[in-house]
């Protein structure tokens, strides 16, 4: 546990001790974990000299952090008007499906995350999934397997 503590000071220490360094170590501390442990958020509070309650309020207030372990690899499905129209939902539940877990949660294996966005703006090649950063149009429940094994070839690698 040794090395848990001495690499979060480590960070704390990389950008300084100053209130304004909160959000850059924590981003480098998500990075790091792939998500904020509770004892990382107590010692970056007692290190930035910040209440625990405002360290906490800036990790929940961002959505790129989380303070639950997440997978390897976050599927997005958007659930915004123009994909729920053409069939976000249904996309949603297969990905449900073949991953065993609902929306907001994580695989057992920890390989992946499904989440759900309001809009990712781009309405017209809807419905939108995002795959760590990778965008895929139209998708619909037959493209669901073939995006998945995308990753889980990664992985076998």
């Amino acid at each position: 546990m040794q090395s848990y503590y001495s690499k979060i000071e480590s960070l704390i220490k990389k950008h300084g001790s100053e209130r304004k360094a909160l959000l850059v170590i924590l981003r480098d501390i998500q990075a790091e974990y792939n998500y904020l442990p509770q004892e990382a958020l107590i010692l970056v509070s007692e290190s930035l000299n910040i209440p625990l309650i405002d360290t906490v309020g800036v990790a929940t207030f961002y959505r790129a952090f989380s303070l639950k372990p997440r997978g390897k690899y976050t599927v997005t499905v958007c659930l915004g008007t123009a994909c729920h129209v053409r069939g976000a939902p249904k996309v949603l539940e297969e990905f449900e499906r073949k991953l065993n877990i609902t929306a907001g949660h994580t695989t057992e294996d920890k390989e992946f995350s499904l989440e759900t966005v309001n809009c990712f703006g781009c309405c017209a090649i809807g419905p939108v999934v995002v795959v760590d950063g990778n965008y895929y149009a139209q998708t619909n429940i037959r493209k669901v397997d073939s995006i998945l094994k995308k990753y889980r070839k990664k992985k076998e690698r």
